[in-house]
């Protein structure tokens, strides 16, 4: 475990600083797109168009979301409040608004390199590497990060807080929970993708509503206190609270550790997604995944930080040990948080609410692990399905979601921040040289806006290099959404 938190402070300390760097310099290059593209993001979720080789805008974002909403926005923002103060909850809000830019980027990357395989859209980071970059073994290095993150460290995270917050509400053990969201688990990614897809695309919309409603009612019942909240979270932010100005340093690294951590902006996981959207233009469905980081930072995570701290349901201690504020002794950081909050409002019904949401948000949060996997596994087989590699892809993810359910919940976090940090820090550092296309596809996109034109795509006109997809005749029926 010493080792395990060793590595995640050597990955993720100066990770901050690129995170916020990037998505500033991003967001300055683009033109603030994130705000700017809002009315056309809107008419795309509208009027965007599927095929039977790719999924429409809208079911591309469900399955964006179902991977960005996940433990992050629950246990997460309480373990940044935990260790960084409510100033934390500043910068994670920071951390979404300039991610937004940095999603925008990757995913139009994503459009842009695209391939289609065995009838399906297949893209990502692997792909935009080796044919933006040029370089192969980087991209397979990419691949083999992404499908061992996703397939192997990360799902314990998501089952590990399911089996927590049904054994905090009910008295579960964790064995049974494991066990049984295990077998679910199997059934679904046996399916394949259409049964993904078709998963994400029914239950986001509906918990990710319930979770925002809940969310309003305890903070209309706690309205007399929120300025006294909004105060403290702005004055801990920048040190100039009494309380908590000694760690200002703390709440902007993981303020911004569990943004990324939950949003993802900047690491490459919704370039999955991304890739998967049958569009006319790449700038559209980055526009969707920009999105998208609203969605999950500035709604959900805001709505549990703001639930935690307006009913007072948190403790703040020091990384040295030290504790400067204790509201539930002996109550470890996370899902009981948020357990907590709701239950000041809904009592003896917030806990068992929770450990549901959590439950919703963290499963279709692995099923779409699976969807970035198998698309990382494709990559490293050049295309060539191979049944076995499959089926064990799939058994190895099985076990690691029964494993997480019942291992110790700081062993399977360090795990999970140690991979998400690794694939963070190949994807950043190639967005920063591939920016160049996805600034031209963007310009191309404003342009044909401006004469009233719905956009379409011509790589060779912008002279971009490799983007075959979009050269090849088309033969696929498309159908609007």
């Amino acid at each position: 475990m010493d080792f395990l938190v060793s590595v995640t402070d050597w990955l993720w300390t100066p990770l901050v600083v690129l995170a916020l760097g990037l998505g500033l310099v991003l967001t300055i290059l683009t033109r603030a797109i994130q705000v700017r593209g809002l009315p056309d993001t809107i008419r795309q979720l509208r009027t965007g168009e599927k095929s039977d080789a790719g999924v429409s805008s809208f079911q591309a974002l469900m399955l964006t979301l179902s991977s960005r909403v996940g433990v992050g926005n629950i246990a997460g923002v309480a373990t940044a409040i935990t260790v960084g103060g409510p100033g934390a909850l500043f910068w994670m809000g920071v951390t979404g608004f300039l991610g937004a830019a940095s999603a925008f980027v990757e995913s139009t990357l994503a459009q842009i390199y695209k391939s289609k395989t065995d009838g399906k859209f297949f893209g990502g980071i692997p792909y935009y590497i080796e044919k933006g970059l040029k370089k192969k073994w980087l991209a397979v290095i990419a691949a083999a990060t992404a499908l061992t993150l996703y397939g192997v460290l990360a799902p314990g995270v998501q089952s590990n807080a399911i089996s927590a917050g049904f054994e905090q509400a009910m008295g579960i053990s964790p064995w049974i929970t494991g066990l049984v969201v295990a077998v679910v688990f199997a059934f679904v990614i046996f399916g394949g993708r259409k049964r993904i897809v078709g998963m994400a695309n029914m239950v986001v919309p509906v918990m990710a509503i319930g979770y925002l409603l809940a969310a309003v009612v305890v903070l209309a019942v706690n309205a007399p206190a929120i300025p006294g909240m909004v105060k403290l979270v702005f004055a801990s932010a920048f040190g100039a609270d009494s309380m908590f100005g000694g760690i200002v340093g703390a709440a902007i690294a993981w303020g911004v550790r569990r943004a990324v951590f939950s949003n993802v902006a900047g690491v490459g996981e919704g370039t999955y997604g991304a890739a998967a959207a049958e569009v006319s233009h790449p700038a559209k469905q980055g526009l969707v995944q920009s999105f998208s980081i609203y969605l999950d930072t500035l709604f959900v995570c805001m709505a549990t930080g703001l639930m935690i701290l307006v009913t007072g349901m948190y403790n703040v201690e020091t990384e040295a040990g030290d504790k400067l504020v204790t509201n539930l002794p002996g109550v470890e950081a996370g899902t009981n948080n948020t357990q907590h909050a709701l239950d000041t409002v809904f009592s003896g019904i917030g806990s068992p609410f929770v450990a549901v949401a959590v439950a919703l948000f963290a499963f279709t949060t692995v099923a779409a692990f699976y969807f970035i996997a198998d698309t990382s596994l494709t990559y490293l087989t050049r295309g060539r399905p191979n049944v076995w590699l499959g089926y064990a892809l799939r058994v190895a993810m099985v076990g690691m979601v029964f494993y997480g359910g019942v291992e110790s919940a700081d062993v399977i976090w360090a795990i999970g921040d140690v991979g998400y940090a690794s694939l963070a820090w190949v994807n950043m550092v190639c967005i920063i040289f591939l920016v160049k296309p996805a600034l031209k596809a963007l310009r191309d996109y404003d342009a044909q806006r401006r004469l009233g034109l719905d956009p379409t795509f011509d790589p060779v006109r912008l002279g971009i290099d490799n983007a075959d997809f979009w050269t090849e005749p088309k033969t696929t029926s498309r159908e609007t959404h």
